[in-house]
């Protein structure tokens, strides 16, 4: 009997990572899981992500600290057997949001690096080893990396300069690893959401309301994580699999130019 594929979530417990959990829960895939928060705080979604039948662990984990990392994957490993997925969707908001550039602290730069690019790199780096073995022992093992990135890899905000530098970031270190990984056969992807109704966006969820409702989006309402996590199953079914390096927008419109 074929065991199901595995992935690997960061921050996949609330937000646009459960957003992801669930739609790949749905696809038949088992699932380990990822935060900050203690087990017990989380028990109840891991208790809905159980009831579709697969299996789901959870560590609490900071991706920032590489020995965690490192505990991360074994924990995957001795759990779950295998690792066929692993999505980088753990990140942060600039600790410095709202503060002047020309006031920016190096403090908060850092921590927002380490957060939302260094991370996904290096977690990248030792999946990716892990996920090539796999493929050595077994021809039919199908590996992806999916990044979650933001619009503002793209798009300015200079009140949180940091924040957008690391998704910049990511956006490269995606392309970097697809070139490097192409001879294994190991799609990378980017998916770069756009107003996503999040905890994360809440505390702005009234200015958006009124631009959004002023025609900043092309399609006239907010992302939900839900949007995002059907672009990353797609990219895991493997229907984009002639795309490696690639970007999906999932912004409702936002970012297409206009006169």
């Amino acid at each position: 009997m074929t065991r199901p594929r595995v992935a690997l979530v960061t921050g996949g417990t609330r937000g646009i990572g459960l957003g992801i959990a669930r739609s790949l829960a749905a696809e038949g895939l088992d699932l380990a899981l990822c935060g900050t928060r203690a087990a017990a705080e989380v028990a109840p979604v891991l208790e809905e992500l159980r009831s579709t039948g697969r299996r789901v662990v959870y560590q609490s984990a900071d991706v920032a600290d590489p020995p965690a990392r490192e505990r991360l994957l074994e924990e995957v490993r001795e759990q779950l057997g295998a690792l066929h997925v692993l999505v980088n969707n753990a990140g942060i908001t600039s600790p410095d949001r709202d503060r002047d550039l020309l006031e920016a602290r190096e403090a908060s730069f850092e921590r927002t690096l380490r957060v939302n690019l260094q991370a996904p790199y290096f977690l990248t780096r030792d999946a990716a080893a892990w996920m090539i073995r796999q493929r050595k022992d077994d021809g039919a093992f199908e590996g992806c990396v999916v990044n979650v990135s933001s619009v503002s890899a793209e798009l300015v905000s200079p009140n949180r300069g940091d924040y957008c530098v690391s998704k910049a970031g990511l956006s490269m270190a995606t392309r970097v690893w697809a070139v490097r990984l192409a001879e294994h056969g190991i799609p990378v992807y980017e998916v770069r959401p756009g107003l996503i109704r999040t905890d994360m966006t809440s505390a702005a969820a009234a200015r958006y309301d009124r631009e959004i409702a002023g025609g900043l989006l092309l399609q006239a309402r907010w992302g939900e994580p839900a949007d995002v996590g059907r672009a990353v199953a797609a990219l895991v079914r493997g229907d984009l699999a002639y795309s490696t390096g690639g970007v999906v927008t999932v912004d409702g419109g936002l970012t297409v130019p206009r006169l």
